[in-house]
Parts: structure tokens; C-alpha cells; sequence
């Protein structure tokens, strides 16, 4: 059992992209579990495994993303209602993954399964992928800008350093500008702490 010291931000994903595999009555599901964090990336994914795997019988698969997993899909891909997708997706959300894409590449053995078969398979196949990867803990964060001038930069980046929030974007000249990448539940401590310093302004993204 792995044990994680989680502060509010933080939630579980997966490291890398890792594939597993199930048989059952001459069928192989073929499952791949990828990091993903968005809609977008998710469903370019999933085109280009229907596209590889352009023989299969069906394409099924779910995503979860975000901090409370707000962002969520399950596709069942011509398989009976409810049978590839929501199975796929339990198992995703029984380890309490988030920005997590699993596809599963059904060919089809000849055998119909039946309801209780398929969810059985589409469960196996997404749990051989998923303990193949390995888990991290990522922080939810929010990016906000802020702009100051040149003389008080050094203030501006020993706050962040002293919070470890990650930057990017920057622009040092008269008039300077960052992004900074902040915790959730540090937003408000933190552009209280910055408006303090005399010529800041911060705006959220």
C-alpha cells in the first residue's frame, strides 16, 4: 500500500504512458494508459490509436482530469451501453487518478461476452495497464501575472522562490512581467504578500 502526504493541491497521476493486456474467449483488449492534461490532448490521442489500430472492432476509452476530476469522459465505442466506458473509468477512479486517458483496443475472438463479460474485460485490460505505470503526485495550480518594475525584481522572485512557484514567462525590462504558476490555496496569501511591494499589480490569467 503506498502512502502519500498530500497537501489540498495535491492529487495522484501517472508518470508515463504504459500498456497492458487482456484475453478472454479468443478476444484481445489492448490497453493504454496515458498522462493527459486536457480534453483536447486526450481526444488527439485516442484518434491516433484509432488510427494504428485501424482493424480493431471497437476503440473504448475514458479520461479524467483535473484536480477533482471535473473534466471527464467514458466512450463505449459501439459496445453496449455502459459495458467499455464507465468500466474503464471506474478503475481509473478506484485508484483516484486524475489527468489520466486510458484506451482500450477491442478485437473481437468470434465468442459474444455478454454484458457482465465486458465489464469484466474492459476492467482487467484497464487494471494491467494501470499497474504498469508508476503513480506521482502533482500539484493543482492557477496562473497569475504580475507586473512590477525592474527595481524590485529581487523582491518579487525570493517571495516565489520561498514558495517554490514554478515561473514562466518573464520579461525584464523597464517595466517587468511574469507568470507565475501558484497553488490553489496560495493564491490569496500570496498577492496579498506582492501587493505589498510598491509598484505590483497581479491580475489571474
Amino acid at each position: 500500500m503506498k502512502i502519500h502526504n498530500y497537501c489540498c493541491d495535491d492529487y495522484l497521476s501517472i508518470a508515463a504512458p504504459t500498456e497492458g493486456l487482456y484475453k478472454e474467449s479468443g478476444s484481445r483488449f489492448i490497453s493504454f494508459a496515458y498522462p493527459c492534461s486536457s480534453a483536447a490532448v486526450a481526444e488527439e490521442i485516442v484518434k491516433k490509436i484509432r488510427k494504428e489500430y485501424y482493424d480493431a472492432t471497437h476503440h473504448c476509452y475514458a479520461y479524467r482530469i483535473g484536480r477533482n476530476g471535473e473534466t471527464w469522459r467514458a466512450n463505449d465505442d459501439g459496445e453496449p451501453s455502459s459495458t467499455a466506458g464507465r468500466p474503464i473509468l471506474g478503475e481509473i477512479m478506484s485508484r483516484n487518478l486524475s489527468d489520466v486517458l486510458v484506451v482500450v483496443v477491442r478485437y473481437f475472438g468470434g465468442i459474444k461476452l455478454g454484458v457482465p463479460g465486458l465489464i469484466k474485460a474492459y476492467k482487467a485490460a484497464t487494471k494491467s495497464a494501470l499497474d504498469a505505470s508508476a503513480e506521482i503526485v502533482k500539484t493543482a495550480t492557477v496562473p497569475v501575472t504580475v507586473k512590477f518594475t525592474y527595481p524590485q525584481a529581487d523582491k518579487i522572485l525570493k517571495e516565489l522562490r520561498k514558495r517554490d512557484i514554478e515561473v514562466s514567462d518573464k520579461i525584464f525590462e523597464a517595466e517587468c512581467s511574469l507568470t507565475a504558476h501558484v497553488p490553489s490555496s496560495m493564491r490569496e496569501s500570496l498577492k496579498e504578500t506582492l501587493l505589498k511591494i510598491e509598484g505590483t499589480s497581479i491580475s489571474d490569467d
